[in-house]
């Protein structure tokens, strides 16, 4: 009798390791997204900067994969963190520009919340969610960060703020607990690092997702530990400007992100939490003129390489080997789809994500995949492009042209002559794109 009831129970005891699910035999991975804005592509050690110092950012390339052909959804911010929230392209929504003042007509606009979000999914499958920094999707309440699934927000919600008066490009106050509105003092940068910091220490006991969005190295150039007022609302000083700001004041803003990254970074050791957190690092769109966008050509707002291309770091310990160099092509929705595929999150049909997962093939687990993926500016200056496999056709106010874009990373040998039948055949994929996310976005507008 002992020996049929020491059976029964092991069999019962197999029978419920079976019917677990993956995600309840292996601890779901925490994630943690950083996301710097408006830096340049070789602004960053790992990739070739040469004035600034990045040593925590570097250290996640070397303990992870730095990504060479990886993509900003658009040239600026809004239409970037659009494709990232939704995992769609910005198109479909309408939000193909950096939204203006909560004054303006823009402050009745914004993302819509549709129950589909990436952090209302992992919301949805347990994660505590949280957002610290820019948000940049709507002023109002409903399209606020609570109403796309984040538990936790503290940062503003313009396109830039005074780093030290957090106040918006109107003068008025823009800084934000959850939909509160705070006075905090301190430096911008520093306080996106301590809230993160308190965030994964008060979560360190479940699975936990946060959007670290610093809004360095944006405009208005101001340095840390120098307290200051932007000037004139902090409006963007350019190059003709007299005094105008320099390359030493966006080199001190960097490095203190970087600084902030490092402490980030170190909590989570500090935690023993390490070993099962994803990072990624990556940025918004191209940089500004204090930027370097070396080795290509142009600046945010632009469809060229220099305004869409940008750094990508993918740090998963155990699971993705230190060290690697990637040259999977990829776009800010990607992040999305390989941020939920990585932490088992259920993704509805209605979603209809158009990133890939790109951890099977970062793993090693599979190879490169072939990528075509779209970018346009609307405006005095229109530009459309798709890139499929290497080739890139370009449009910049209606002339075309064709570049290899990883033999020639500068855009400077247009084959347009030698290759017109490629061009021809690229051609009607950007009308087709075109047709599909205006059709959508129209029926959005029509709601």
């Amino acid at each position: 009798m002992r020996r049929i009831l020491v059976a029964a129970l092991l069999a019962l005891v197999a029978s419920s390791l079976l019917a677990q699910t993956p995600a309840e035999n292996v601890a779901r991975p925490n994630v943690v997204l950083i996301i710097t804005d408006d830096a340049g592509y070789g602004d960053f050690g790992s990739y070739g900067a040469p004035d600034i110092k990045t040593p925590h950012i570097d250290g996640l390339a070397r303990e992870g994969v730095r990504l060479t052909d990886f993509y900003a959804n658009g040239a600026t911010c809004t239409p970037t963190r659009t494709g990232l929230i939704s995992g769609r392209y910005q198109q479909r929504f309408g939000l193909e520009a950096p939204l203006q003042s909560a004054q303006s007509a823009d402050g009745e606009r914004g993302l819509p919340a549709t129950g589909r979000s990436l952090p209302q999914l992992l919301k949805n499958n347990g994660y505590a969610t949280a957002l610290v920094g820019k948000w940049h999707l709507g002023y109002k309440t409903e399209f606020s960060p609570a109403a796309h699934g984040f538990d936790y927000f503290f940062g503003f919600k313009s396109g830039f703020t005074d780093y030290y008066q957090h106040t918006s490009g109107a003068g008025l106050a823009d800084l934000f607990e959850n939909d509160q509105q705070v006075e905090v003092p301190g430096y911008m940068t520093d306080l996106i690092t301590d809230r993160s910091i308190r965030f994964i220490e008060q979560n360190a006991r479940q699975p936990f997702f946060i959007d670290v969005a610093y809004n360095a190295a944006h405009w208005p150039y101001q340095r840390p530990d120098q307290p200051s007022t932007a000037r004139d609302n902090a409006r963007h000083l350019g190059p003709f400007d007299n005094p105008t700001s320099t390359r030493a004041d966006y080199v001190a803003m960097l490095e203190r992100a970087d600084r902030g990254v490092g402490q980030i970074l170190g909590v989570l050791d500090r935690l023993g939490l390490r070993q099962n957190t994803i990072v990624i690092f990556t940025n918004d769109n191209g940089g500004e003129w204090l930027s370097r966008n070396t080795p290509f050509f142009h600046h945010k707002g632009t469809v060229w390489e220099g305004g869409i291309r940008v750094p990508a770091i993918f740090r998963w310990p155990g699971r993705i080997p230190p060290g690697g160099v990637s040259g999977q092509v990829g776009i800010t929705m990607d992040l999305t789809a390989s941020i939920l595929a990585a932490t088992g999150t259920p993704v509805p049909a209605e979603a209809r994500l158009e990133g890939i997962d790109l951890f099977p093939v970062l793993e090693g687990r599979v190879p490169a995949i072939d990528r075509t993926l779209f970018w346009r500016v609307r405006g005095a200056q229109p530009q459309q492009a798709v890139r499929v496999g290497d080739w890139k056709l370009l449009y910049d106010g209606g002339r075309a042209m064709l570049f290899n874009v990883r033999a020639d990373l500068g855009e400077r040998n247009d084959l347009m002559r030698e290759q017109s039948e490629i061009a021809r055949r690229l051609a009607p994929l950007i009308t087709a794109w075109q047709k599909d996310v205006d059709g959508e976005a129209k029926s959005v507008t029509q709601r």
